[in-house]
């Protein structure tokens, strides 16, 4: 099995669609850290798994210990090498850290451009594109661009990679944005830029990296400011297509009130007769696995104005 594939199919602990992307935050990271010669840290992974991770609370320590079965991770502590277990106090009181297998650290010495197709397929494969892939970069410390760039003269596994893809629909963002008749369902916004739509886009309520269809009740049409806060859980649907503000959302702003803190409550616009809102199954998905937290309360008509 090839390095793509490997990654492509990291095993993941599976429980009633929650959502786990320890393992491949945690290789996100460790590819960022071989960009910048350095090892991996169990404080740095706590983090990220902070902020990019699923809503409920999490261990760094298990993705930490069980990424070294699928072959790509390695754990070093003070008695060298072997990670000593899957708790945060034994790793923390051993020493440990850790980084990418030395088999794979070999092929990608060998092989610049593959690092850049490496944290594609992790991309694609586990988090949306609007939230967050340039941001998830930044924060693992990885230069996405400069990798990629190795790989311009030539590509000899692209075919294997787009093997290892599921294709997305290309016609779903147009049928969105038709079914929602070419603006924002939260704030109302319809830009265009002479007869084309801009700042609108098509956003998937059950993430496609976990199995959300392309299809319009998996849609919303969203700017895209409201499509990162979206995906990044501080905005969400409840019942009755009501818009849910978390309530671990800050914002002291004139801006952050408008924008965001007055739409509690609010009911989501369109989508128009005929086209379907968003499933059950979906919105369920959201609020389980995106949404953080509590949602606010609605804020009463004298606050709001």
């Amino acid at each position: 099995m090839g390095w793509l594939e490997r990654v492509a199919k990291l095993r993941r602990w599976t429980n009633n669609d929650v959502r786990a992307p320890h393992k491949p935050l945690l290789l996100l990271y460790a590819l960022g850290s071989f960009q910048r010669d350095a090892d991996g840290e169990l404080e740095e992974l706590k983090r990220l798994l902070e902020e990019y991770g699923p809503s409920h609370p999490t261990t760094p320590a298990y993705p930490f210990h069980h990424l070294v079965s699928d072959g790509v991770w390695e754990v070093r502590t003070d008695q060298g090498a072997g990670s000593p277990g899957s708790g945060v106090r034994v790793l923390r009181a051993s020493g440990a850290t850790g980084r990418l297998a030395p088999e794979l650290r070999a092929a990608l010495r060998k092989e610049p451009a593959l690092l850049g197709r490496l944290a594609r397929v992790l991309l694609d494969f586990h988090f949306p594109p609007s939230l967050l892939h340039t941001d998830l970069c930044e924060a693992v410390g990885l230069e996405l661009g400069l990798a990629e760039a190795d790989g311009v003269t030539g590509n000899s596994t692209g075919g294997r990679e787009r093997a290892v893809r599921r294709q997305r629909d290309r016609r779903m963002r147009e049928l969105v944005l038709k079914a929602y008749e070419f603006q924002c369902a939260f704030c109302g916004y319809d830009g265009m830029l002479g007869t084309s739509a801009v700042g609108l886009e098509a956003a998937h309520v059950r993430w496609w990296s976990y199995d959300g269809p392309d299809e319009v009740d998996n849609g919303l049409c969203l700017c895209s400011l409201h499509h990162k806060l979206f995906d990044k859980g501080v905005l969400g649907l409840g019942e009755g297509r009501r818009i849910l503000v978390s309530q671990r959302f800050v914002g002291r702003s004139e801006a952050s009130r408008q924008h965001v803190l007055a739409f509690a409550g609010r009911p989501v616009i369109g989508p128009q007769a005929g086209s379907p809102s968003v499933a059950g199954q979906h919105r369920q998905w959201h609020a389980e696995q995106v949404f953080r937290g509590e949602p606010r309360e609605p804020m009463t008509p004298a606050y709001v104005g």
